[in-house]
């Protein structure tokens, strides 16, 4: 049988996840959370804690949506192996993309209630968003882009390389194209527009990850991933050059606050620099962020054999990626409630490394609990 699996992948998921939680631990118990929406200030950070504390969380949406291209290829070609036929694999990927947007409405959504309901500080309430409207009804966030991601990827797989990554292209310029300006961020656009490109809210619809720049980033891994299939070696090699190259035309697009800038920075310091728009991704974040996650792929290639040893954790998340991402949500909302008037920094981080060590098991349990399970058994999808 043909094992498709690339350690340094899983283990860089891993890194992603772990990152992740650190964002996640401090909306739920230190009831801090910033965004970086169109056409509204972006946040101003009181101290360079606050400011990298939010930063190095930016490279994991990029991550999870490249990963998730790549992998789509990778487990079709391993299923191939298998003797699956085309029809049964894309059914496969089909169902896998709606189960994730189920699972942003039934299980995802209520952790984020309860994270509300315990807030006493009124600090994630007072959350300003673009348009505006009732109580959050219909949250989409990263799931449902990524679901839909993968369901609309799963019925263009077979075309041209060249025609999905120019129609991945197209989908990351024209957001940064027809993003409305400043003067329109009050109005309440339709929820299907919200959902395609628009973040905000709108009524009861509330969405963070519109699908048309997400979409994108999921077609370029799903570039990469081709080119793992044909030489994993070579692939992983050209990374390193895609990286720079990405983080070079950010520097320039940054500096001369052209084209792709949501926002231009607001100053001349570093923390202004840096501090880009993520809902939707302006095309400097996704340069930047991009970047980064191709330079780290390089890196974890490099130093596989060492990382498999010695990071053993991060394996293990990267391998149960999504039962990690749902069991760490209601875990963090939980103990969230403990702390209803939030908390410092230094005690965040304390409780962000103390849900890693109690995930961790779990983790490693429900891994081997899933490697048990047939390739197409139920399990296989989270």
């Amino acid at each position: 049988m043909k094992n498709n699996r690339i350690v340094s992948l899983d283990i860089f998921r891993g890194l992603i996840m772990v990152l992740m939680a650190l964002d996640h631990a401090s909306y739920f118990a230190a009831k801090i959370h910033h965004f970086e929406f169109w056409g509204l200030a972006l946040p101003q950070y009181p101290d360079a804690v606050s400011f990298v504390t939010r930063f190095i969380t930016h490279i994991c949406a990029p991550g999870f949506f490249f990963l998730m291209g790549a992998g789509m290829i990778l487990l079709a070609d391993s299923r191939r192996s298998q003797g699956w036929p085309e029809g049964k694999i894309a059914r496969f990927l089909l169902t896998r993309g709606l189960i994730l947007v189920l699972l942003q409405f039934f299980l995802e959504n209520p952790a984020w209630l309860i994270g509300m309901l315990s807030d006493k500080s009124h600090a994630l309430s007072s959350i300003i968003i673009p348009g505006g409207g009732d109580e959050t009804r219909f949250f989409f966030g990263v799931l449902y882009a990524l679901g839909m991601s993968m369901v609309i990827w799963t019925l263009l797989i077979r075309l041209k390389s060249s025609v999905i990554l120019a129609l991945s292209f197209a989908c990351i310029v024209l957001t940064q194209i027809l993003i409305p300006s400043a003067d329109n961020v009050e109005k309440l656009y339709s929820p299907v527009l919200r959902a395609l490109l628009i973040p905000g809210q709108t009524g009861m619809t509330q969405v963070l990850y519109p699908l048309m720049p997400w979409l994108g980033i999921t077609g370029l891994g799903i570039i990469f991933g081709r080119g793992l299939a044909r030489n994993r070696k070579n692939a992983l090699h050209w990374t390193l050059f895609a990286g720079m190259a990405s983080i070079i035309l950010f520097l320039i697009l940054r500096a001369l606050e052209s084209f792709g800038n949501f926002h231009p920075p607001q100053g001349v310091s570093l923390v202004a620099f840096f501090n880009l728009t993520k809902y939707p991704p302006s095309l400097v974040f996704i340069l930047l962020f991009m970047g980064l996650n191709c330079l780290l792929l390089h890196v974890f290639k490099r130093w596989e054999k060492a990382l498999e040893k010695w990071a053993r954790p991060l394996l293990i998340f990267g391998q149960t990626a999504l039962f990690f991402y749902i069991v760490h949500l209601y875990f963090f909302a939980f103990i969230g409630i403990a702390f209803p008037q939030g908390t410092g920094y230094g005690l965040l981080y304390v409780i962000w490394l103390f849900g890693l060590a109690a995930l961790y098991p779990l983790c490693y349990l429900y891994g081997r609990f899933k490697r048990k399970k047939p390739p197409g058994s139920i399990w296989r999808f989270i």
